[in-house]
């Protein structure tokens, strides 16, 4: 970034594993925290996942590689009192803390936040877990397929025939991120206010439940229970995704202007006159209708085609595209959606992950350095924390540093 990213000079410790905190952390680094991923002297999870075997057996596994870039690590054995007392000396220094730890777990080592309270009173303490710290729920085990299921939303995903299916990627971890993100940024604002921490407490349950909120508002407030409409949108019709002559275009003619245009330019423009179609509430009510009669008139041509007619002329649409397709889209790759990282250990190519999906002063950030191998910084940091060779040997040996 050209100038002082937001968040240079906070230091945030990442105690987290596999998807939801890594992808918070991440998010953090991009931004310009240091970030000092604290492991398991086994490691994160994630370093043994991912679709390349290869990369897992090397600990740097791709799935760690996604959310990992940016960090600094060290492992340490939080039961033994050597990486105790390191952990609490990393606290003192740190503005921030992020953890997915069940509810109760860092209370058994001795690190609650209670406990790193005293010791750094202006620290930011963030857990995550599925179900929040509190509640009948709480001390569940929590996976995204799990909470995607109790939270609706696989109910809502899918067809009549089809639904309930959950989301194609783990969507509730990454809300959780995203969510912790977000509340960490603010707690470190009224910190560096007040000089005074705060226990910010993320439920992936409720926070996937937070970006529901046309659906559970439909029900809340007009008594509708959210069904499953598979690639058609329950605001508004035609708007879904549409058979062409070849591919599947998705079309949002949402406002009756959009709509009066899709006909003409389709070739059909008498169905913007039929009483059938007149009206937004019509519409929707002959939504079957409507799309077959749209679908006769697009199979006259491909997908790409449709949607570069209906754009230009004022009709919201995009063609259903693949992974690989949208990362070679030239807007992708004008938009520098991905960073690459040459020389990553264990990895025999280089590694490319996504970058966080907004710019700042016209600059998307990006991690500044690799995914760290295991606690590949663990001499550095000791070093920081005031420990001599000597005594990064002994703790070393001890076992309570990896």
């Amino acid at each position: 970034m050209a100038s002082v990213a937001p968040l240079a000079g906070l230091t945030v410790l990442d105690l987290t594993n596999v998807l939801a905190g890594p992808f918070a952390c991440y998010q953090l680094a991009c931004l310009g925290a240091r970030v000092i991923k604290v492991e398991s002297p086994g490691g994160d999870l994630a370093r043994r996942l991912g679709a390349d075997p290869e990369y897992a057996r090397a600990g740097m596994g791709i799935s760690f590689l996604a959310v990992n870039a940016g960090k600094e690590s060290i492992a340490l054995d939080l039961k033994h009192a050597d990486g105790k007392a390191v952990m609490l000396r990393l606290v003192e220094r740190a503005d921030a803390l992020v953890e997915n730890f069940r509810p109760g777990v860092m209370a058994r080592l001795g690190l609650d936040h209670g406990t790193l309270a005293r010791a750094n009173p202006r620290l930011v303490y963030c857990a995550i877990s599925g179900f929040g710290q509190e509640g009948p729920l709480a001390h569940r085990p929590a996976y995204d397929q799990i909470i995607q299921g109790l939270a609706g939303v696989m109910s809502v995903t899918g067809d009549e025939r089809s639904a309930p299916l959950r989301v194609g990627y783990p969507v509730c971890d990454t809300i959780g991120g995203l969510t912790a993100a977000f509340a960490v940024c603010a707690a470190l604002l009224r910190a560096r206010a007040t000089g005074e921490g705060v226990f910010v407490d993320v439920s992936m349950l409720d926070a996937t439940l937070a970006t529901m909120g046309w659906v559970v508002s439909n029900y809340l407030n007009a008594g509708v229970d959210p069904r499953p409409m598979g690639n058609d949108n329950f605001t508004a019709a035609p708007s879904g995704t549409f058979r062409t002559g070849a591919g599947l275009l998705n079309i949002a003619a949402n406002e009756q202007k959009q709509f009066d245009s899709l006909c003409r330019l389709v070739g059909a423009p008498g169905l913007a006159a039929d009483p059938r179609f007149a009206e937004r509430e019509a519409r929707k009510r002959h939504r079957a209708e409507l799309t077959a009669a749209l679908e006769a008139q697009l199979a006259a041509r491909p997908a790409a085609e449709w949607e570069e007619i209906l754009v230009a002329g004022g009709v919201p649409a995009g063609r259903v595209l693949s992974v690989p397709e949208i990362l070679s889209h030239a807007h992708a790759r004008e938009g520098a959606a991905i960073a690459s990282y040459d020389d990553v250990p264990g990895t025999p190519r280089t590694v490319r992950v996504v970058r966080p999906g907004f710019r700042l002063d016209g600059e998307r950030p990006a991690a500044s350095s690799r995914p760290p191998t295991l606690s590949e910084h663990r001499d550095r940091l000791l070093a920081e924390l005031g420990y001599d060779a000597a005594a990064s040997a002994r703790l070393v040996a001890a076992g309570g540093v990896a």
